[in-house]
């Protein structure tokens, strides 16, 4: 990836997390930036279904953590990525960061998709808690969403089903105030993002030592920016948890590709039994830690392009005897 350089400013300039074409919008969740790509000549063919990958919500989250899925659909089909809300170039202002405004930036981001593309139903793919928030924009909207993907996804560990009222979440005021006290919040930020303690989470996330090194340095970058620390204070504090997820999962009726690893940290599914008798729900498990396709790409997008075609195949009608 390309070395930031600072320009003379208080911040290292972020450098373009994916390839293609970066293009920021106007919308009611605030400036919203995206990374659009897809194949030409002889590679446009087959399903030209457009595809919207979703990075995770952490302390330094960025769209570089899809980007091995990214690269390589780029070549197949139209391929979009989001920079959430208090993430990457989209808005970083200082205002409450709940599942309504990551969900309403997924609307948003869907709606350019369809307007580009002729109005089609996408397929969306969200990484740990950015699931939730594909979950609920397809639950709300069914008919903009032909398929959704769940990698490593919250609301199925200890403590589901999530059954709480329409729209609540789980977040603690009482963390929030801890975290955003001008007494410590920079200096506490600060220290949460130093480039030794973003290598122990993400060793945490890949469930081993050896970790992808083009996420930390991107993770370093972003996490210097001007209101980097907003969206992760409501994110740390569960703001950004939705207390109904369990029922926006069981809503969905198209069809649902949860796939997870069995290293690191995010390896309790428990709850996903309450979901086996779902017969639009396929689930995988990969021999990874939780961003699978860094370590296993060809495996990945084998069983996600199967999971694709099996459950969106036209149903074959018998001949009549």
């Amino acid at each position: 990836m390309p070395t930031p350089s600072t320009q003379g400013t208080a911040h290292p300039v972020l450098p373009a997390a994916l390839s293609g074409e970066r293009i920021e919008m106007d919308s009611l969740t605030g400036r919203l930036s995206y990374y659009a790509a897809g194949p030409s000549g002889d590679e446009a063919a087959g399903d030209q279904t457009p595809l919207l990958l979703l990075h995770s919500i952490n302390a330094a989250g960025s769209a570089y953590e899809v980007r091995p899925l990214y690269e390589h659909y780029r070549h197949q089909r139209p391929v979009y990525a989001l920079d959430m809300p208090g993430y990457g170039f989209s808005d970083r202002s200082d205002r409450p960061y709940l599942p309504r405004l990551m969900t309403d930036a997924v609307h948003a981001m869907t709606a350019v998709i369809r307007r580009n593309h002729g109005e089609v139903a996408i397929d969306v793919l969200g990484l740990s808690l950015s699931s939730e928030f594909a979950a609920r924009a397809a639950h709300e909207v069914p008919s903009h969403y032909r398929s959704v993907a769940l990698v490593s996804p919250t609301g199925f560990n200890r403590g589901a089903p999530f059954d709480g009222a329409s729209g609540s979440n789980r977040g603690m005021a009482g963390l929030r105030k801890f975290f955003f006290n001008p007494l410590w919040s920079d200096a506490l930020y600060r220290l949460l993002t130093q480039r030794p303690v973003i290598r122990f989470f993400l060793k945490k996330t890949w469930g081993g030592p050896v970790i992808d090194e083009g996420v930390l340095e991107y993770a370093a970058v972003t996490t210097q920016q001007p209101g980097a620390k907003l969206a992760p204070y409501w994110f740390v504090s569960a703001f950004l948890f939705s207390a109904d997820i369990s029922r926006v999962y069981q809503s969905l009726t198209m069809p649902v590709w949860m796939v997870h690893g069995v290293r690191g940290d995010f390896i309790d599914y428990r709850h996903k039994a309450a979901y086996a008798h779902q017969p639009h729900w396929t689930f995988d498990v990969m021999s990874t830690g939780a961003m699978p396709y860094f370590e296993r790409l060809d495996e990945f997008t084998a069983l996600y392009d199967l999971f694709l075609q099996t459950r969106l195949a036209p149903t074959q009608q018998l001949p009549l005897l």
